[in-house]
């Protein structure tokens, strides 16, 4: 089904895919969390959700990811967390159509949320702005404010304080290795690295493309998530993304990212996407409901 295909009343939001091109852990916070630098990478491939609103203050999740309840899902709690903040008495019908895989470390659950907070903004008629909603939506994960704010961006603090990047157009392929593990579980590995230098960010340098502090744990703990890194790396400058087990490779053309994966696709789930500037989703914004 294609948006235009919809029923009266429904509407279709994009919900983009990220990458972490690189993640370091500078330093602990007096709360226990820990001081980042990433460079998020937004992609031109993800989820879509439909929308309906309804007048009966109800929000209901008509269709999801397998294996997630309603009630835990980031969508039904990001359209919760802005009918209570404030104080909507409208509710909405939700479908999640699922792409991105869930726990690889691609930002979907978090994008999915972001989506539904910019989009009921607009539908309910909330009239928050953009540094409100993303307020609401670290509230929700560190990751959501990227995607609320809807621009590639180097990231600091937990991962909310963002500086808008123009990233030079790459290509990627997009691999899931098939392992999830829990982030928590990986933040008090005793192997991580949590020191690493500090480094100033006029303007991103690719050749950290692929450092990420969580790569050697993984490698270690999940010898599919080693696989798939050395079954990328022939082909361009790769790594792992986010704390999940997903990984990627960058590309300078679309005809060699799709000819690497067409060499992957036998054993590895793979996609390949463009790496995007602007979120899809605020475009949808500017083009109206």
């Amino acid at each position: 089904m294609n948006a235009c295909d919809l029923a009266p009343g429904w509407s279709r939001w994009p919900a983009p895919a990220k990458l972490n091109l690189c993640l370091r852990i500078v330093g602990r916070r007096a709360d226990g969390y820990h001081e980042l630098q990433t460079c998020f990478q937004l992609l031109d491939w993800g989820d879509d959700i439909d929308l309906l609103p309804t007048a009966d203050g109800r929000v209901e999740r008509l269709a999801g990811p397998t294996g997630v309840a309603a009630e835990q899902d980031l969508v039904v709690r990001a359209a919760r967390l802005l009918q209570a903040e404030c104080g909507v008495e409208q509710g909405v019908r939700i479908r999640v159509h699922k792409r991105i895989p869930l726990g690889g470390g691609f930002g979907g659950g978090s994008s999915d949320a972001a989506t539904v907070l910019v989009a009921l903004n607009a539908l309910w008629g909330v009239g928050l702005d953009e540094d409100a909603l993303a307020a609401l939506g670290l509230k929700l994960g560190a990751d959501v404010p990227v995607f609320v704010r809807g621009h590639s961006a180097w990231a600091e603090g937990i991962g909310e304080k963002l500086q808008p990047l123009d990233l030079p157009a790459h290509w990627f392929v997009v691999l899931d290795s098939g392992v999830s593990v829990p982030t928590a579980e990986l933040f008090q590995a005793p192997e991580l690295t949590r020191n690493a230098p500090r480094v100033k960010m006029p303007g991103f340098a690719f050749d950290w493309v692929g450092d990420n502090a969580f790569t050697p744990v993984l490698r270690a703990r999940a010898s599919r998530v080693d696989a798939a890194l050395k079954a990328l790396a022939p082909y361009a400058p790769s790594g792992l993304t986010g704390t999940g087990g997903g990984c990627f490779a960058m590309f300078t053309s679309q005809e060699a990212a799709e000819g690497a994966a067409r060499h992957l696709q036998d054993e590895w789930r793979c996609w390949v996407a463009r790496g995007i500037n602007r979120s899809p989703l605020q475009l949808r914004l500017e083009a109206g409901r």
